[in-house]
């Protein structure tokens, strides 16, 4: 049986809830890898223009703050409502509201970039082409998205990891691993067009690489 939107999402939002606070005090956006700040610095550049730019899966909001200390003007969107009430704690001059990736409540043609790091890690193979079709719907044309998230080995048999258990916390959260082409093949799909990909390799704790893809709405 497919899994549902519903059976995702809210699987999700439940388990950023019950870990939130200690997810953002053990991650916070200050610690992100010299190589990954200058590519969202990138984003930004080629995102300015006035129109508004989404951070999907802005967690905390350390993010979304950087795009505004870029002269972005951002907004941040997440599944959890007590990561949105972190993230406006600590950044009580930026928007930040709930929301899901899958059914963005934002009119067509209105954004002027859409940040996804590391959160379509979340989203189902079967779901991934209305994720896609939403960013092709909400970008004006011509604007970029750029998304982050961690690599499938090559040949990798079950490119899927299911944690029940995170900080001492009940939950039930997916991540699903994926290849570049991968990717970049349901973006085009969608009607976005490629733009760059990056791959950066593990560092520190970290057991997997990570890839950045930027593409438009042409």
């Amino acid at each position: 049986m497919t899994e549902t939107s519903e059976d995702f999402v809210g699987a999700t939002r439940g388990s950023y809830d019950a870990i939130a606070e200690e997810y953002a005090a053990r991650y916070p956006s200050s610690l992100l890898h010299p190589l990954d700040r200058s590519l969202v610095t990138a984003f930004a550049e080629l995102a300015r223009g006035g129109a508004p730019v989404a951070d999907l899966g802005s967690g905390p909001g350390g993010v979304t703050a950087l795009l505004h200390e870029l002269g972005v003007p951002a907004f941040g969107i997440d599944l959890s409502p007590e990561m949105v009430a972190l993230a406006r704690e600590a950044h009580p001059q930026l928007r930040f509201h709930t929301g899901s990736m899958t059914s963005l409540d934002i009119p067509s043609a209105s954004l002027g970039g859409i940040l996804a790091l590391y959160s379509t890690i979340h989203v189902p193979d079967a779901h991934l082409p209305r994720v896609f079709a939403e960013f092709h719907r909400t970008l004006r044309p011509g604007s970029p998205a750029l998304l982050a998230f961690q690599t499938c080995h090559s040949g990798e048999p079950v490119p899927h990891l299911h944690l029940s258990e995170r900080f001492a916390q009940k939950i039930a959260l997916d991540y699903y691993w994926r290849t570049a082409d991968q990717v970049i093949a349901l973006l085009v799909e969608a009607g976005l067009v490629l733009t760059a990909t990056v791959r950066r390799e593990p560092m520190g704790e970290e057991s997997r690489a990570r890839t950045f893809i930027l593409a438009r709405r042409p």
